[in-house]
C-alpha cells in the first residue's frame, strides 16, 4: 500500500474536520430540491451544484505544514491501517473519508454488507464502513447537523455510500439482461456516482435506536412507488401513508441543505455532483 498517500488521506481528515467546525452548526442553505432524471447510480443531469468545499488535492497543496502535523498525520496512518481491511485500504487509498470519523452521529448499516438487498448477495464482503469523497462527507454532516436541529430525536441512517469500481462490475453482472439492468449503472458506460464517492443511500431513523422511519417502500426499492415525482398521488390512492410522504420530504430538505440532489427514481439516493461534472473533476474508486 501507499504509505505517503494514506498519510494524506488522514491529513484530509483533519482538514475536513476542521472546516466543519467540530461541534458548531453550519446554515441549513437552500431547501428546495431539483430532482435528477436518470436511474440508480446514474447520478443527476444537473450542472448547477456549486463547489462549497476543498478537494482532496486541495489539500494535498496546501504548503508550509509544519512538522509536528505530518509526523501526527504519519502516526494516525500507523495505527489507523492495523484496523482496515483490504478494500477500506483501497477507499483510503483514493482519498475518501470514513464518514463517522467526521461526525459520530450518524448510523451506519451498509446494505451490500448482507444479502438482505436486491441482488440477494453480500457483495461488501470486508467493507463496513461508510466512505465518500471528503467533499461528500462534509456535505453529509452539514445534513445531519441541518436534521439534527429540526429533529433532535432523529438521525440519518447510511445504507451506501462510495462504491468501488470492481464492486459496481460484479452488482450490474448480477442484473445484466433482466428488467432489474436501468436501475444499476453499466460499468462500462463509466459507472455512477457511488464510483466516486460523491452519492449516498440512506433514510432517517430514530437517533437512540436506530429504528427506520416509515418511507413508503423499503429501500432498494425498484418500481413507481420509490419514486419522488408522483408521491400524492400514491398518498391520495393508498399506496404511501400521509407519514411517509411527509418523512420523504423531510430527508429531501435536510439533504438539500447539504447541496445534495435526490434521484428522481430513488427517494433513498442522493448525488452531491453530477455525472458529467464526476467525469471532469473527480477519480473513480477502482
Amino acid at each position: 500500500m501507499n504509505k505517503m498517500r494514506y498519510i494524506l488521506y488522514i491529513w484530509s481528515v483533519a482538514l475536513v474536520l476542521t472546516a466543519c467546525g467540530g461541534s458548531g452548526r453550519q446554515p441549513a442553505g437552500d431547501e428546495s430540491v431539483a430532482p435528477a432524471d436518470s436511474m440508480i447510480d446514474d447520478g443527476a443531469t444537473e450542472e448547477g451544484v456549486a463547489d462549497t468545499t476543498a478537494t482532496v488535492a486541495d489539500a494535498d497543496e496546501r504548503a508550509g505544514a509544519p512538522a509536528d502535523t505530518t509526523a501526527a498525520a504519519q502516526d494516525m496512518a500507523d495505527a489507523d491501517l492495523q484496523g482496515l481491511t483490504p478494500t477500506e485500504r483501497r477507499m483510503a487509498e483514493a482519498g475518501m473519508v470514513d464518514v463517522l470519523t467526521l461526525d459520530s452521529s450518524l448510523h451506519v448499516s451498509l446494505m451490500y454488507s448482507r444479502a438482505d438487498n436486491f441482488t440477494g448477495r453480500t457483495l461488501y464482503r470486508d467493507l463496513s464502513r461508510a466512505f465518500l469523497h471528503p467533499e461528500a462527507a462534509r456535505a453529509l454532516v452539514a445534513a445531519q447537523r441541518a436534521l439534527r436541529r429540526e429533529r433532535p430525536d432523529l438521525s440519518l441512517i447510511v445504507y451506501d455510500a462510495a462504491r468501488p469500481m470492481a464492486i459496481q462490475a460484479e452488482m450490474y453482472r448480477v442484473v445484466e439482461g433482466t428488467d432489474q439492468a436501468i436501475y444499476v449503472s453499466n460499468p462500462a458506460n463509466g459507472g455512477g456516482l457511488h464510483n466516486y464517492g460523491l452519492a449516498v443511500d440512506l433514510s432517517l431513523c430514530d437517533a437512540a435506536t436506530g429504528d427506520t422511519l416509515p418511507m413508503g417502500t423499503v429501500i432498494d426499492y425498484m418500481g413507481p412507488a420509490a419514486h419522488t415525482d408522483a408521491e400524492e398521488a400514491l398518498v391520495a390512492d393508498g399506496r404511501m401513508s400521509a407519514e411517509a410522504l411527509s418523512n420523504r420530504r423531510l430527508l429531501r430538505r435536510v439533504m438539500a441543505a447539504g447541496g445534495y440532489r435526490v434521484l428522481r427514481t430513488e427517494w433513498w439516493h442522493f448525488n452531491l455532483r453530477s455525472r458529467a461534472e464526476a467525469r471532469r473533476r473527480y477519480a473513480v474508486i477502482p
